[in-house]
């Protein structure tokens, strides 16, 4: 039988102690709140009392619930009121030497048998537990922010902590209505170990003015369908946490270079920009502690004004290709308005994509999301063709073939004889050097890349890639077309994965690393992602969907363009391609789809 908690002790009282505090007081348990001073025992009630009002306001908090939830916490100055609990749970800032001191304290005040739990999300569980004098009763509960709303629970065991203690720390998590991951104590846990690396590559690119902080966080959000971008996460996070948690990473986790914190990040909790806590981030916000974010310096002209920036005008466009990219970019055009030739190697290939487009678009009309005025208008905007000369007469030709470079470069030089002057030439590659295919032409000024996301249709971000022989007329007449199109432009420099896939596949090989460690199941690091971040979909889960084979491609692509050692493709996924495990399209991946 697992052990019954009946009192707990939760020390320090700020953002996740309050929270900590709000969980168990809301299952029924009594709680002891701890801080060092009267007045940070004061913002900790107000900061508890402010999170329940607001549950109350929102109707998922009955107020008898609330007034219950208040008489089950007493409030205390020092750890000497924790002499009776059952569990302690430490929540104070991530400093180890501070955390040493309260736990050898814990030890002194607390009853033989409580447990002392750290709630620590990148500090050395182990070390923290040697403060005491029973290790073993020791252990990690890290609970993610808002601790009332986040489902995840991290259970950290050290190579000391007995086995029922695990159990009951288990027992509890279930009794909260939270899900736990078991682990070992290792540097960032699950969680974190994938964030902050993520994280950490997002700043690099602000630093070095790969991309603007809005595009970064725009292409997160609209290509990954993640609930925040990378710096604003940071700023909610607070780059000082942020700051400490990677620092922490990168000495206790074999000196990953992913996990050297930027030196931006450095830089800027040096001048006070914490973010959100202190009104400044890498956004400015309305006053310290607001979520609302107001315009500053680097804040990008409106969308009318950088459009006006020498873009050209287009109202007839070419789209060579005839896979499943070529197929969506023109259906895409064709509904914004747009004349546009398809081209396509024979007249077979120019009816079977002609089939899927009204195919695509009769999906539309019955699921109500298209008039059928509409889509006999789209329709009557495409002219089909099987010879390029047909492109002579058209404002942007869009790149949609297969992969591979020498086609491309063959195909663009065979536009750039074709097409009139001034044409914008823009080629889809999600993984190939813009510039090699800009260099085939007599025009590199006039080329970009375009590349959308599949399906076409659907997805909303559209990465303008930029060369460094790109001319800002072509940029900015690449975003317009993306505006047209009712898409979301980002603008990104020419390197290997632009924003996206740069920012999501070493985080994803980092996952297949966790998992090749036995440091966790491919269940556990799923959950953790899409329970403790609010990920769409866990790293395992993506990767089937994905295929390992484009995954491995991709990842080999940034390792041999970036040359860092963390980049390198886990053996795991080598092996698994190997084996002709590719994900759900044969099947059998990192889980097993035959049954499904």
């Amino acid at each position: 039988m697992a052990r019954e908690f009946s009192t707990v002790g939760v020390v320090g009282l700020g953002t996740m102690g309050a929270g900590i505090v709000e969980v168990f007081a809301r299952n029924g348990i009594d709680v002891l709140a701890v801080e060092i001073s009267e007045s940070a025992l004061e913002r900790g009630r107000a900061t508890l009392t402010g999170s329940t009002d607001r549950a109350v306001a929102k109707g998922k908090l009955a107020e008898a619930d609330r007034d219950a939830l208040h008489e089950r916490v007493r409030f205390a100055v020092g750890l000497d009121a924790l002499h009776s609990v059952d569990l302690v749970i430490e929540a104070v800032p991530e400093h180890l030497d501070l955390k040493q001191r309260i736990f050898a304290e814990l030890d002194r005040v607390c009853r033989p048998d409580t447990i002392l739990a750290t709630n620590t999300s990148s500090l050395s569980v182990t070390e923290i537990s040697v403060a005491t004098t029973r290790p073993n009763q020791v252990i990690g509960i890290h609970f993610f922010n808002p601790a009332p709303v986040m489902k995840l629970v991290e259970v950290v065991r050290t190579v000391v902590t007995a086995p029922e203690v695990v159990a009951d720390v288990e027992a509890l998590c279930a009794r909260l209505g939270k899900v736990d991951v078991t682990i070992n104590d290792r540097a960032g846990f699950i969680a974190n170990a994938l964030l902050f690396g993520y994280l950490n590559h997002a700043v690099a690119m602000v630093e070095s003015h790969y991309a603007t902080r809005e595009d970064i966080d725009a292409a997160m959000k609209l290509g990954c369908g993640l609930p925040m971008g990378p710096l604003a996460l940071m700023d909610l996070i607070g780059l000082d946490t942020a700051y400490e948690i990677l620092d922490t990473m990168y000495r206790r986790g074999g000196r990953d270079r992913r996990h050297a914190p930027v030196p931006l990040l450095k830089q800027m909790v040096t001048a006070g920009l914490l973010g959100r806590k202190s009104g400044r981030g890498f956004y400015t916000y309305q006053r310290p502690g607001s979520p609302v974010v107001v315009p500053d310096e680097a804040t990008p002209p409106a969308a009318e004004a950088a459009l006006a920036d020498g873009a050209r005008a287009l109202t007839k466009v070419g789209v060579v290709g005839s896979g499943t990219m070529a197929t969506g970019i023109i259906e895409v055009f064709a509904k914004a308005g747009f004349e546009v030739v398809s081209v396509t190697r024979g007249a077979e290939k120019s009816a079977a994509v002609c089939e899927a487009v009204k195919t695509s678009l009769n999906k539309g009309v019955v699921r109500g999301r298209l008039a059928e005025a509409d889509r006999d208008a789209a329709l009557g905007r495409i002219s089909w063709s099987a010879t390029l000369d047909h492109l002579a007469d058209v404002d942007l030709v869009v790149e949609a073939v297969v992969e591979e470079l020498s086609v491309k470069k063959a195909l663009f030089a065979s536009l750039d004889e074709i097409c009139k002057p001034g044409v914008v030439l823009a080629t889809t590659t999600s993984s190939l050097p813009v510039i090699d295919v800009a260099m085939a032409t007599q025009r590199p000024a006039d080329v970009v890349g375009l590349h959308f996301f599949n399906p076409a249709p659907v997805m909303p971000l559209v990465e303008v890639v930029r060369t460094i022989r790109t001319s800002p007329e072509a940029t900015a007449t690449a975003r317009a077309v993306c505006a047209a199109l009712g898409k979301a432009g980002v603008v990104c420099g020419d390197r290997s994965g632009f924003i996206v896939n740069a920012l999501l596949f070493p985080y994803l090989n980092d996952a297949v690393k966790m998992l090749e460690a036995s440091y966790s199941t491919a269940d556990d690091i799923d959950h953790a992602m899409k329970l403790g971040c609010g990920y769409p979909m866990g790293p395992f889960e993506l990767l089937d969907v994905v295929g390992l084979d484009v995954a491995l491609a991709i990842q080999r692509e940034l390792y041999l363009e970036l040359r860092e050692p963390g980049f390198a493709p886990a053996p795991l996924l080598e092996h698994l391609v190997t084996a002709g495990y590719l994900g759900r399209k044969t099947r059998r991946g990192f889980r097993d789809h035959s049954h499904r």
